[in-house]
């Protein structure tokens, strides 16, 4: 048997250190070739790290959360040939890994590497044979036989309505155990069953959850460090204004119906082409400020941060240059920079340099929130959900469609009055939509 030292490999200009953020094998795995050992994470990425021999794991280099410098051994793999743990500098370069976390193969490498088609042969059946023509997933489901049908409860099929079937699912009823007073049955049949067993039957799901010791780490630590820094360095005030959108909606719905190619409108393009029109009037929200130079850097264009929930943790996309942008091309942008972020591919310059940030949670955006400033920034918005609700205006009741906006500010830069009318001129370009499509 032989060691084989798998090291960290470059992953990036400038990156001394990755942090672990998931072990995919642990010591005694017997794992193959290509096998995912670990996702690692820097500031830039995170990587998906595969083994390039086969074996035995016999040494992990640390714990979820600690830092591994590049080019330390992150594991050691027991194989059966020749010992390969004194490969060389430029063995390891050629190891390297590719944006996806493949493993960028040599030469050298492709001999010792079985190609994929190499692992799919298999036995062809014969000419006009059983099963001729067809690939090999077909021929391998051909021997799997169909599942057996369920067999009934009490020997016959129970007759009741989707609804009845599903809330008797929900509350844990098998149906066979009910009486119907009917040919079928039905929810008072449910009700009597549940009576006559003194309700001791359980909803479904009711038991309690196993505890659980989550380590934070990955993104969520890089969140929860930003979160945390943000609160405690900037002294924030939330102010919240209610918009009337009725106009807004139905010029939406009205732009929707005729877009053809173009992307489906949301409210958050039309709240940017406003935010772009309204800033230049009050510069000190569009900056950021470093505190520890205590300078404070008012941005010409609108480099707006898209607020981005992804299976990771949030992220932050920068839609640059907003003021340039129709709603249209904001909806698109929009579109775009959120697949990336959820994918996982959004680059280091798509994920930087935002001067203000906008946060939407749609249709669940609750009526109010105090969203938390994304430092260095000085100024986030939260978008809250669209409610049909009775006003009066001019002394007549109606029903409009009414939205809150949510303004945190750092206080050290942004006073409230300036706060209070930027909110007000936003207001004035939602409330007359037709203003947001004028050059």
């Amino acid at each position: 048997m032989a060691r084989y030292e798998f090291k960290l490999p470059d992953i990036g200009e400038g990156i001394a250190e990755a942090e672990i953020v998931t072990w995919h094998v642990k010591v005694g795995d017997v794992i193959g070739e290509d096998q995912q050992l670990a996702d690692m994470m820097t500031d830039k990425a995170t990587v998906e790290m595969e083994s390039p021999v086969a074996g035995k794991v016999v040494e992990l280099a640390g714990e979820v959360g600690d830092q591994v410098p590049i080019g330390s051994v992150l594991v050691v793999i027991e194989t059966a040939g020749a010992d390969r743990s004194a490969k060389t500098a430029a063995d390891s370069e050629d190891e390297r890994p590719l944006g996806d976390g493949a493993v960028q193969a040599t030469p050298a490498m492709a001999e010792e590497i079985p190609t994929a088609a190499a692992e799919d042969q298999s036995p062809l059946p014969p000419a006009g044979g059983e099963g001729a023509g067809l690939s090999k997933a077909a021929r391998e489901k051909q021997t799997v036989p169909p599942p057996a049908p369920p067999a009934s409860g009490r020997g016959e099929q129970v007759l009741a309505s989707p609804a009845v079937r599903a809330r008797a699912r929900d509350l844990g009823i098998d149906l066979a155990e009910v009486k119907a007073a009917a040919e079928r049955i039905r929810h008072s049949d449910l009700d009597a069953y549940l009576l006559y067993n003194g309700g001791t039957v359980s909803a479904r799901g009711s038991a309690p959850r196993a505890d659980e010791t989550i380590k934070v780490v990955g993104l969520r630590r890089k969140i929860a460090e930003n979160m945390a820094e943000a609160k405690r360095r900037i002294p924030h005030f939330t102010l919240v204004e209610e918009f009337d959108v009725t106009d807004l909606e139905d010029m939406r719905a009205m732009m929707n119906r005729d877009r053809g190619d173009n992307p489906k409108l949301t409210v958050l393009p039309f709240l940017i082409s406003a935010m772009a029109r309204a800033l230049p009037d009050f510069p000190m929200l569009n900056a950021t400020y470093d505190d520890e130079a205590n300078v404070i850097n008012r941005v010409g264009a609108l480099n707006l941060g898209m607020a981005t929930q992804t299976p990771n943790g949030l992220m932050v996309p920068v839609i640059r240059n907003a003021q340039s942008m129709s709603v249209w091309q904001l909806a698109g942008e929009i579109l775009r920079l959120a697949e990336a972020a959820r994918s996982g591919k959004a680059s280091r310059e798509e994920l930087s340099g935002s001067s203000i940030t906008l946060s939407s949670l749609g249709p669940m955006g609750g009526i109010a929130s105090t969203p938390v400033i994304n430092r260095p920034e000085v100024a986030i918005i939260a978008v809250n959900k669209v409610e049909e609700k009775v006003v009066v205006v001019d002394g007549e009741i109606e029903v409009a469609k009414r939205m809150n906006l949510s303004l945190s500010c750092d206080h050290r830069v942004v006073d409230g009055w300036d706060a209070a009318s930027f909110m007000q001129a936003l207001k004035t370009y939602i409330e007359n939509p037709l203003r947001l499509l004028s050059a």
